[in-house]
């Protein structure tokens, strides 16, 4: 965990390196709001929302009631992990001032970034934010909506409800808001929700020994850099990077930055404006989209997708390296499940918190919308030719979630288990190979996942 640094010492850093950006600027209450609402222009660091709600829900079979239910998600919105993209664009726009080459538009960004950093800094970089925690609260309390008698039958027959995380701390945070939202709606839960466990082979498993190749794929596979070159390579890059410095600095000032200069200065900047919205409420004077015209973004977030499906989503036709690690993850839900079917575990359910490093690949493995598509290795991955957006398939608090509905058969046979699935809140079908109990129902059983799920 990264150590909180005090806000004024992250000032007196600041104020050191002759980084004090005051004048012509204008405070974000004594302008008109200009954030962008697009969705595809924040990628991965969109902040959660809801995919499904009240009455867009099918109803189970006749005779079907919930009796267990288990999720993965991701932690919910956070400050930025270090000050490193804020500390590069505010060199840049040291430089700059001191050479009287800021735009009217330039001289405002320097205030506006301290900012950010001085409230990433407080919350501590890398730390769930109030958004996060709200995120994870409002989707543990549709849960318990969309199953009432569930909890009920919880709390009624006092059965555990297992709490599981990375144990990074952003996470175990997200884990006590999702519990504490639990309690809130229902406080004859409370009790009954276990401490967190850690287990990083199952929801940090990207950064274990045992998928060491999947660490060397990232750091250095020759297909993986030569695709992400050309589409950095790509002229619209250039081309994006100077519409955004040339609106920022005088012409003069420009001309002597290179043109990696300016790449590296606009993706630092795109990271910044796609971390404002997850700091609203630490930092609610702090809007970026000024800085940024919807086409820049969204190319940059683009940029920022194609690294993702590459890294961790599914990547090269024909090589399953970013997401077989996943199967880990995958079997867990389906041993959950079967346990709870089968009699021999009484959980009442079971919570799990992690990351995009595992969702993503989840994802992908398991076939969920937009991560059906892996490239071609002659064709890379573009917005055109290809579904997946990281604003789809794992904004902030991203999760997937399975309910467990059993009948009772009159006649004595032993019980039937189905298996609904949401992701983000919406019910999804799970991949093709499944068949559902009936055309168009979001219902399977149990044992035809356990077989078409079956991965090697």
């Amino acid at each position: 965990m990264k150590r909180t640094a005090p806000l004024s010492a992250v000032m007196a850093v600041s104020l050191a390196a002759g980084v004090l950006f005051t004048a012509g600027t204008a405070s974000a209450r004594e302008r008109p709001a200009t954030s962008h609402t697009g969705h595809d222009l924040y990628g991965t660091k969109t902040p959660y929302a809801p995919q499904g709600g009240p009455g867009h829900y099918q109803k189970p079979p006749k005779g079907f009631v919930p009796v267990f239910t288990e999720n993965v998600a991701r932690h919910g919105s956070r400050a930025m992990t270090d000050s490193g993209d804020g500390d590069a664009v505010l060199a840049v726009l040291r430089r700059a001032q001191d050479r009287g080459a800021l735009t009217g538009l330039g001289a405002r960004l320097g205030p506006q970034v301290q900012s950010l950093l001085f409230a990433a800094a407080a919350l501590g970089y890398g730390n769930l934010s109030a958004r996060g925690a709200e995120e994870h609260r409002q989707t543990a309390l549709r849960m318990e909506q969309r199953l009432p008698s569930l909890f009920a039958g919880i709390a009624a027959r006092h059965e555990p409800i297992v709490v599981e995380t990375s144990g990074v701390p952003r996470a175990v945070a997200s884990a006590g808001a999702f519990t504490g939202g639990l309690t809130s709606g229902d406080p004859a839960l409370t009790g009954l929700i276990k401490e967190p466990v850690t287990d990083k082979d199952l929801l940090y498993f990207h950064k274990q020994p045992q998928n060491a190749d999947y660490q060397a794929y990232v750091k250095g596979d020759p297909a993986l850099a030569a695709v992400l070159a050309r589409i950095d390579g790509d002229p619209r890059t250039a081309e994006t990077a100077h519409r955004v410095v040339a609106r920022l600095f005088r012409a003069d000032f420009t001309a002597t930055m290179s043109a990696a200069d300016q790449v590296s200065f606009a993706r630092s900047l795109y990271q910044l404006y796609g971390a404002a919205p997850d700091l609203r409420t630490e930092a609610p004077d702090v809007d970026l989209a000024p800085f940024l015209t919807d086409r820049d973004a969204r190319w940059l977030a683009y940029l920022d997708d194609a690294e993702e499906f590459y890294q961790k989503g599914p990547a090269f036709s024909g090589r399953t390296i970013t997401y077989r690690m996943a199967g880990v993850l995958l079997d867990d839900l389906l041993a959950r499940a079967g346990a709870k079917a089968a009699g021999t575990d009484g959980d009442g359910a079971v919570l799990r918190f992690t990351h995009a490093e595992e969702i993503e690949p989840l994802a992908a493995l398991m076939g969920l919308p937009g991560s059906t598509a892996p490239a071609d290795p002659g064709q890379p991955y573009t917005y055109r030719n290809n579904p997946w957006r990281g604003a789809e398939v794992s904004p902030m608090a991203a999760n997937i979630q399975w309910d467990l509905f059993a009948n009772t058969p009159s006649d004595g046979r032993p019980a039937t288990h189905l298996v609904r699935m949401l992701y983000n809140e919406k019910e999804t079908a799970f991949k093709a190979s499944c068949k559902p109990v009936a055309k168009g129902s979001y219902f399977y059983a149990l044992d035809e996942l356990e077989h078409c799920l079956a991965h090697g």
